[in-house]
This record gives structure tokens, sequence and C-alpha cells, in this order.
């Protein structure tokens, strides 16, 4: 169950793609954006997640669609996007929240296929994601583009080196391709939460390094997924048509950056 969101946007007519919108932050996204007035692609890989969130979009009386696709692989990634363009005949946003956090081991334990799979996911599929809507949204002269980084992607976790070093990745992918597109129009921002609870990457952490990011944590609590889904919000709104290129903390004041 999740809580109403704080932040009130119009999003009526707008279009959204979400990625890995089937469980955890990506659903909270999903249904905030639906509950403002979007119609929501719903991405993921699991077709039962994904229906189910189409379902509760539609009981919000919004329009969603449930478009199953690997992000790391860009026949994938293209067909949802001609798909979203064949059903709504437009993409306003994109939020690039599909992500996974591989093996928690010593950088010296970890497996190449293991590094190579967190990055494919985690960044290219950032990469993939943006690159096909682009030329849409440029044709458009408009687009808000929002990707789930992480605080670790500044700072730094132990043993988990190929997810921050993926996380750290989409950073810089975010405040590069801003400043191409700010010409026409299209906004692109990050955002960098803490550790947030009930998600798939904490419940399938061991407690102990559970214990040890939330330790980190001033506010000395997880952070929740309508944390993160309510400032999405902002940012895929009109409000927000100034800032772009930016990477903001949703971490209980554990970021330094």
């Amino acid at each position: 169950m999740i809580t109403n969101s704080k932040v009130r946007v119009n999003l009526k007519d707008k279009v959204a793609i979400v990625t890995g919108a089937g469980q955890g932050i990506g659903r909270v996204i999903a249904l905030f954006l639906a509950g403002d007035g979007a119609s929501v692609v719903v991405n993921d890989i699991n077709p039962k997640t994904a229906e189910k969130v189409v379902r509760e979009i539609k009981s919000l009386n919004s329009e969603a669609l449930a478009v199953l696709a690997d992000v790391s692989s860009w026949r994938q990634v293209k067909r949802m996007v001609d798909k979203t363009l064949e059903t709504f005949g437009k993409i306003d946003i994109l939020v690039n929240n599909a992500g996974i956090v591989g093996p928690i081991a010593p950088v010296t334990e970890l497996q190449e296929d293991d590094w190579n799979k967190v990055i494919n996911v985690n960044l290219k599929g950032v990469f993939l994601c943006i690159k096909a809507v682009l030329p849409h949204m440029i044709k458009r002269g408009y687009g808000k583009i929002v990707n789930i980084s992480s605080i670790a992607g500044k700072e730094g976790n132990k043993n988990m080196a190929a997810y921050c070093a993926s996380k750290a990745g989409i950073i810089g992918l975010t405040k590069a391709i801003a400043e191409e597109v700010a010409a026409y129009g299209i906004r692109v921002n990050c955002v960098t939460p803490a550790l947030i609870e009930g998600t798939p990457l904490t419940l399938g952490m061991p407690p102990e390094q559970v214990e040890y990011l939330k330790s980190k944590i001033p506010l000395g609590r997880l952070g929740k997924a309508e944390d993160v889904a309510d400032l999405v919000k902002f940012l895929v709104s009109d409000a927000s048509d100034f800032i772009t290129g930016q990477a903001w903390n949703v971490c209980g004041g554990r970021g330094k950056y």
C-alpha cells in the first residue's frame, strides 16, 4: 500500500514511460504520475506485475499500457518506444527507473559477467531508452527525462562496486545529455535516493548491509518510495522548466555532494 502524494501537478494529456514500473519505486512513480492525469506505459520484464500496475492505474481513471522489455536490449527498447507512439501518439516523459543491485561482494570476488550485467541494465539501459525517445522529443521540441541514480553513485558503498559505478555513470550521462538537448526544450535530470524501504533492492540485501547503509543516514530511517516519486513528479511537471542537468538527493541528509 502506498500513501497519497504530497505534490500536486497537472499532467493531464501527458504520456509517460516508466521503466521497471512493475514494483518498488517504479510502481509508485507510475501511480503518482497517473494520479495527476498522465497516461503511463508500465515497462517491466515481469508480465504479471506490469499488468497489475496497469489495473491499478486504470482504477485511477487514467490510461495505461504494459510493455515488456529488457532495457539492456536496443531491439526491445525500440519496440517499446514504437508501441508507445502507436498507442498514444507521443511521449512527453521518460522515467528511467529499471535497475538491479548485483552481487554484494568485495571487488576481488566480483565476476566479470556480474559486472557486465549490472552495467548493462543500470547504465546501458538508461542510454538506450534516452536514445530511443530523443528523436521524437527533439522533433516536438519538448520532453522531460528523469533518471533514477543513487546516492551511492556520489559517495560509494563498500562491496557494491558495480552498482556504484553504474549509478555514478547515470549522473554523468544525465549532465552530458542535458547539455546536448537543452536547445530543443528537453530537460534531463536525475534523482539520487539513499536506501529505500520495501524495494526489491533492499529486500534482497543481507540485514547487516541494510543496517550499515541505514547508519549513514542522519535522519535515522530508510527512505520511502513516495519520497522519490514526489520529486519525480515535480521534475516532470512544468514547474521545473528552468531545471536541467541536476542530480537531486533524496537521502535523509546522507549526501555530501
